[in-house]
């Protein structure tokens, strides 16, 4: 297998496990989804000139562009994390990790914070471990499965 289609599969994998956990929580805990996902597709698609229409419309696609564009963060971090583990020596499964999900978390809340439409500075503890497990859970799956395709 090459490295990009390694890396996309990785990348497939460690996002249904970030979802898992994600929903996991929100099964456990009673606790709503996140609406900065669609508030950033909403204000990116604004910026734009992107037409989303109106009302109940324009919050369906929102939404749908807001998981979409989760979905092409995790792939897309996998298929980097495959061309770059391709050309380096590997880092431990245990290192690179935490190091994958630390950069996925950044790749999703970055927008968001750019935007105004968060600040992690004011978030408290629980905010921080619904933001930290998913993402750890993303880059440990999508390193092990980046290396069980070796």
């Amino acid at each position: 297998m090459r490295p990009i289609t390694k890396g996309l599969l990785a990348g497939a994998a460690g996002t249904l496990a970030l979802d898992v956990v994600t929903y996991g929580d929100m099964l456990l805990r009673g606790r709503p989804s996140s609406s900065i996902p669609a508030e950033v597709a909403g204000r990116l698609a604004g910026r734009a000139r992107i037409p989303l229409g109106g009302g109940e419309e324009k919050e369906n696609r929102t939404q749908a562009a807001g998981a979409l564009m989760g979905y092409a963060t995790g792939v897309g971090a996998g298929v980097a994390y495959g061309l770059l583990g391709h050309r380096r020596p590997a880092l431990s499964g245990w290192a690179a990790g935490p190091l994958l999900g630390a950069a996925v978390m950044a790749g999703a809340n970055g927008p968001a914070t750019v935007l105004r439409l968060t600040d992690p500075a004011s978030w408290d503890l629980a905010s921080w471990v619904s933001d930290v497990v998913p993402h750890l859970v993303y880059g440990l799956t999508t390193t092990a499965a980046y290396r069980a395709m070796r």
